[in-house]
């Protein structure tokens, strides 16, 4: 009920129309319930020309004891029965039709309008996660929950919704129809019910689990299925095209058992119902015989009970598959609200500050780190850094040594267990995360371009960024050379990761994008590592101009960086080993002696 209950508060800025669909639905049941009364009137009065003239009583109001008859709803110039009638079917059906279409779209309108506000808030809250989310979940998985998982909750909030409605209203409707006949009888046949609704309901609750296992699947099925296509250069390279095709046909099928056996336990309830009903018909038929030969019944009130009995019948069918999908929506919604419970790790004080400028220097001060996902040991242990406004400090050390990890820090992608880092003498932590990340720029090995264009990936978040800014940017980068041989120019889509593009081109396409950022301090994460000797070559050049007059983090790449930095920071296990200037570094011996002996020597020769 509380999940429910959450789902439901999504609906809250809709109440008016919410409410206007209940009233419309409401007369759908009624023009419903009127169907059966004019049967009976079409029995005992239409076809039966004796009693024509008699009056056709639809209802008694037990309050008032007061009766109601057609003719009171019919113009003063109709007298013909069957005209009145006639007129009173056609009436029925069309208001009927009218508020059907009415609230069937309001009800549709409010449920997709709650499901979009839902979808927003949990692209929302996962778009602002921090690291450790992305590193304990996959990508499909969370994918799989913002489209899968909600377009199940999207399917009960708006067609099932509207069909809950009108199935209730017309249960109400014929359910006050047969006890208007004969009250005895209709509670004799409504027996049938307390059968059908117990094991309804823990069907729905092994319902909830089998959707929650089926969507599980799923998710593991798009995952495998984003990995394949992702990495699909890899699978061809190795030849593994059958090992995949096996692995996606192994969780298809266990997608397929799932939904069987949902399949399974959802279609128990409608033949059970039908069983009932017909069971519950050949009991009343031998009942009904007697009472009309002993006159206490007509011919037309016993066909008018049973219609609005079978009709009671087919919404409480309709109701127990309702009653499924909405668990199917249940089970759905438990992933869902467990991205929108999830604390995050790195989180904005209330009362942060925002950091104006940037003009002094970075402090790391005995700053430790462990990841949580691997808490027992320190990536980071007891590191005292300063980085002064202006300066170029490289980091080096062999690999795992917390390089990446250090330079993540500044930008708060993880937070520190402990220590604190600082800038201008405020602790990051004190200050709004926007303005933090506005002071800095981060240009990686891996550059993430996006499926747009040219022009949108260098002006990417900078919305007040002119066509001439990206322009000269991109010149700056030495970018705009390649641009301009490219098909459309800046307008030019370069495909899912810029895949379209060599990787010296992609990487200029991430200088140009940090050059219009401006930022004041810059991070290079082995900005060239992967790269052949002529990008290398152009893309350092474009480096040392976005580099110019900025504070520059970065991790050792190429010797020619590392010597012109004003300080190296020599990394061993998390610790700093050793600090100092190349030539200096070198000339005492130890840990970057050796790296430089092992990496940078032979660019040193052939630079």
């Amino acid at each position: 009920m509380s999940e429910l209950g959450r789902l439901l508060r999504y609906s809250r800025p809709y109440t008016g129309f919410l409410l206007l669909s209940v009233l419309l639905m409401g007369l759908v049941g009624a023009a419903q319930a009127m169907s059966p009364l004019l049967i009976g009137a079409i029995f005992d009065r239409v076809l039966n020309p004796t009693s024509a003239d008699a009056p056709v009583l639809l209802f008694k109001i037990p309050i008032w004891q007061h009766d109601v008859y057609l003719q009171s709803f019919m113009p003063s110039f109709i007298h013909n029965i069957w005209t009145m009638v006639a007129v009173a079917i056609l009436t029925v059906v069309a208001i009927k039709g009218l508020c059907d279409y009415v609230a069937n779209y309001l009800v549709n309108y409010v449920g997709l309008s709650a499901v979009t506000d839902l979808r927003q808030d949990v692209f929302d809250r996962v778009v602002r996660q921090d690291a450790h989310f992305f590193e304990s979940n996959s990508t499909a998985r969370v994918m799989s929950s913002i489209m899968n998982d909600l377009e199940k909750i999207q399917l009960a909030l708006s067609h099932i919704l509207a069909d809950l409605l009108r199935q209730s209203f017309t249960a109400l409707g014929m359910a006050a129809v047969i006890l208007r006949t004969d009250w005895k009888l209709a509670l004799a046949s409504l027996t049938v019910l307390p059968f059908v609704l117990v094991p309804t309901a823990k069907l729905g609750r092994r319902i909830r689990r089998s959707t929650r296992h089926a969507q599980d699947d799923t998710a593991e099925l798009n995952q495998v299925l984003q990995e394949t296509l992702s990495g699909h250069q890899v699978v061809k390279s190795f030849g593994a095209e059958e090992i995949e095709s096996n692995r996606f046909r192994e969780h298809a099928e266990r997608l397929r058992r799932s939904n069987l056996r949902y399949v399974v336990q959802q279609a128990v309830a409608s033949p059970l119902i039908e069983f009932l009903a017909a069971v519950t018909i050949v009991a009343l038929v031998g009942y009904a015989r007697d009472q009309i030969k002993a006159g206490a019944m007509t011919t037309g009130d016993f066909a008018g009970f049973v219609v609005a009995l079978l009709m009671l019948y087919e919404p409480v069918k309709r109701l127990t598959g309702i009653h499924n999908i909405f668990q199917q929506a249940l089970g759905a919604s438990q992933k869902v609200f467990e991205y929108l419970d999830r604390d995050q790790q790195v989180q904005e004080k209330p009362n942060a500050a925002r950091l104006a400028r940037f003009e002094k220097a970075i402090a790391f001060e005995h700053v430790n780190f462990r990841y949580p996902t691997s808490p027992e040991g320190l990536v980071l242990d007891d590191i005292d850094l300063e980085v002064k406004a202006g300066e170029v400090v490289a980091l080096v050390g062999p690999s795992g040594a917390g390089k990446t990890t250090l330079a993540n820090l500044v930008p708060r992608f993880y937070d520190v267990t402990g220590g604190a880092i600082s800038i201008d003498g405020k602790d990051i932590r004190d200050l709004k995360l926007a303005s933090l990340r506005d002071k800095i720029s981060i240009v990686a090995q891996d550059t993430f371009l996006f499926n747009d264009t040219v022009g949108a990936n260098i002006g990417y978040g900078l919305r007040h960024a002119t066509p001439d800014q990206v322009h000269q940017a991109a010149r700056d980068a030495l970018a705009e050379e390649f641009i301009l041989r490219m098909p459309q120019g800046y307008e030019t889509i370069i495909g899912e990761r810029g895949l379209k593009l060599s990787g010296g081109q992609r990487q200029r396409l991430a200088i140009a994008r940090a050059l219009l950022k401006n930022a004041p301090i810059l991070i290079l994460d082995e900005a060239t590592s992967h790269l052949d000797t002529e990008s290398e070559v152009l893309v350092q050049k474009a480096l040392q101009t976005l580099m110019a007059n900025r504070t520059v983090i970065v991790i050792a790449h190429r010797l020619s960086t590392v010597r012109r930095a004003d300080k190296i920071v020599v990394l061993d296990r998390g610790r700093i080993a050793d600090t100092g200037r190349h030539d200096e570094l070198v000339s005492k011996g130890g840990l970057y002696q050796r790296l430089y002996e092992l990496q940078f020597l032979e660019a040193d020769v052939n630079p």
